[in-house]
């Protein structure tokens, strides 16, 4: 049996999910959803723990109010049902799977003294439902709006009362009351007036006698609990950007409201005036305050978490990581403190010890394909979509220079050598190109045309005198670059999406869509051996050790596995991405195996010690 890879930290939050970043009531933790996860974060160490058992992305995350118990939904794909998992804060663990709702789960309300919890379904499942906490199952349930309303979207619990809570979405709101001995809820329509509106978010007032609803519009309404009627509502003006997306009641009876263009504002309870206001990147989507309000938390769609202090109102960004699929990750030479990643509009470098972002480099609207530290560490290399490839300093992120129309098809991969006087370049067209690199001039040396498809991966020998191009389109070629001309061809029915030298550089490994990890020598082209290296999903990316005796791969499955070379034969699997693993790397020296996904997230696994 493999051993498991322990985790040391993971980068990444889902940004993307309303009310996800909440503050645990203790003041000490903030939790927030990550893929399949949901990550415990201390917020003095930035210590990580994680709340696994989801199968699926998770859509939703809510803490009881005395900070026991933590309840996640998730998103499934249609027809099948999606669980909600009831956790022990206090033990980390796993205490019911409650299944029920179809496709996906919106919404997780705690009852004030956790008698009971209330779940929202999302669009193709349209119902409310209550489960007993102690009894861990469904006491009942409902369609969530009548035909003629739209979805309800958004759900909230009383402060006072556990029988009562409150659904809202496109054009209803509902006030609802749970009759235990019948088993049954009873919905109240609330009355709008003639406001026709898009409810957003929801928030309860701590005495319960009204409640305020966020629409799309940009404006507030403020309900009657008792009553069921509208109040109120404001600004009447000048009403907020993008609509009202997040809210947060204060006890002095202020509001602080999220807004779509990125604004924190504070507002005037009696009219809506705004006060203060700060401006984040992204949409809000979570605000969470610490204690009795005097800080709070900002969650944005760009996945970037915010601190602001109420009294002096200004932001400081405590977390930052892509919100997009990252496409390749590389170490600088002999460093393991710093690492590069890439992903759509930016390059980002991290400080590894510390899993802290040092640098960012924006290119809007264009995706960075793949990346490489050149080996006097003066530059970083990229390859862009836009047919690119882009050089920038690694301290300040200056750009050096840019050769333009590189490829047709974007350039998909790129590969420097050890002399830093050449890079090696594929395309999307399936040509390789190798550039002389001057002080001030970037020419083209020679174009190499022998793939059909997509160059998915360039490695360089270290003597620099040949290199080895996967291809999409089935070949593995070894090309010599100094006379370029072919000196090997490997080829399999698969899509080749990555490839390593042994440090010896007698062998080649790859792996693809196949699942299987090839064994190549690189005198004759034969393949020596092939291994079954995932039961489902390709392979997406590989690396080996610098002495050769172990490499590690990721792919479709999710799995980190390190492999023993020899053997072939898995000794260590890392379960923790939720994504596709799009690549991985281990550092120089083999302290840290660091895995990037599709989702986004960047997790650093502490490489095992092996005999």
């Amino acid at each position: 049996m493999a051993a498991e890879l322990e985790l040391r930290a993971a980068i990444g939050c889902n940004g993307h999910i309303p009310c996800g970043l909440i503050c645990h009531p203790n003041k000490e933790h903030i939790l927030y959803p990550l893929g399949c996860s949901v990550v415990i974060q201390e917020l003095g160490s930035k210590k990580q723990t994680f709340l696994r058992g989801h199968t699926s992305n998770v859509s939703c995350v809510v803490i009881s109010r005395n900070g026991v118990y933590v309840a996640s939904g998730q998103a499934t794909f249609m027809g099948f049902k999606a669980e909600i998992i009831l956790w022990d804060f206090q033990g980390k663990e796993l205490l019911a799977r409650l299944p029920l709702h179809k496709g996906e789960v919106i919404g997780l309300a705690f009852s004030p003294n956790n008698l009971y919890l209330v779940s929202l379904g999302g669009q193709d499942d349209g119902s409310v439902a209550v489960w007993s906490i102690d009894k861990r199952e469904a006491i009942c349930g409902s369609p969530a709006s009548a035909h003629s309303a739209g979805h309800a979207a958004v759900l909230v619990c009383s402060n006072s009362r556990d029988d009562i809570f409150v659904t809202a979405g496109n054009g209803t709101v509902r006030v609802w009351e749970l009759d235990l001995a019948n088993r049954r809820i009873h919905p109240t329509e609330c009355h709008m007036g003639l406001l026709k509106r898009v409810i957003q978010c929801i928030k309860m007032a701590d005495d319960d006698n009204y409640f305020y609803v966020g629409t799309s519009s940009g404006d507030i309404l403020k309900m009657n609990t008792k009553h069921r009627v509208m109040s109120d509502h404001g600004p009447k003006k000048q009403k907020f950007s993008m609509g009202v997306t997040t809210l947060l009641l204060l006890k002095t009876g202020d509001l602080i409201v999220g807004t779509g263009e990125g604004i924190v504002a504070l507002c005037k309870g009696s009219n809506y005036k705004v006060m203060k206001k700060v401006q984040v990147k992204g949409a809000v989507t979570s605000l969470t305050r610490r204690g009795e309000g005097h800080q709070f938390f900002v969650g944005t769609s760009e996945c970037q978490i915010y601190r602001i202090d109420y009294s002096a109102f200004k932001e400081e960004l405590i977390t930052a990581c892509h919100s997009d699929a990252i496409h390749d990750i590389v170490f600088s030479p002999e460093m393991s403190d710093l690492f590069a990643t890439c992903s759509k509009n930016d390059i980002r470098v991290w400080h590894t010890p510390e899993s802290r972002e040092l640098l960012r480099i924006v290119i809007p609207n264009v995706t960075c394909n793949a990346i490489e530290i050149m080996r006097d560490g003066k530059s970083i290399i990229s390859a862009w979509n836009d047919g690119k490839i882009r050089a920038f300093t690694p301290e300040t992120g200056r750009p050096m220079y840019v050769i333009n129309h590189a490829h047709s098809l974007g350039v998909t991969a790129v590969a420097a050598t050890r002399d830093c006087k050449r890079i090696v370049s594929g395309g999307g067209e399936g040509q390789v190109r190798v550039w002389e690199i001057g002080e001030k001039t970037q020419k083209l040396g020679e174009v190499l045309k022998e793939h059909l498809s997509a160059v998915s991966c360039i490695k360089i020998k270290k003597d620099d005198r040949e290199c080895v191009t996967a291809s999409l389109d089935g070949t593995c070629i070894i090309w010599d670059i100094v006379r370029f001309v072919r000196k090997q061809m490997f080829m399999a029915n698969t899509l080749f999406k990555c490839v390593c030298y042994h440090p010896e550089e007698h062998q080649i490994i790859t792996g693809g869509t196949n699942r299987q990890i090839g064994y190549w020598e690189v005198f004759d082209g034969s393949e020596v051996r092939e291994v079954e290296g995932s039961v489902s999903g390709s392979i997406n990316g590989m690396d080996i050790t610098s002495d050769g005796a172990y490499f590690v791969t990721g792919g479709d499955d999710h799995l980190v596995k390190l492999w023993d070379y020899n053997q072939a034969a898995v000794t260590h699997v890392g379960v923790g991405h939720s994504g596709n693993i799009t690549r991985l790397k281990i550092c120089p020296g083999n302290k840290f195996i660091v895995s990037v996904s599709a989702d986004g997230a960047i997790l650093l696994w502490t490489y095992p010690t092996l005999h």
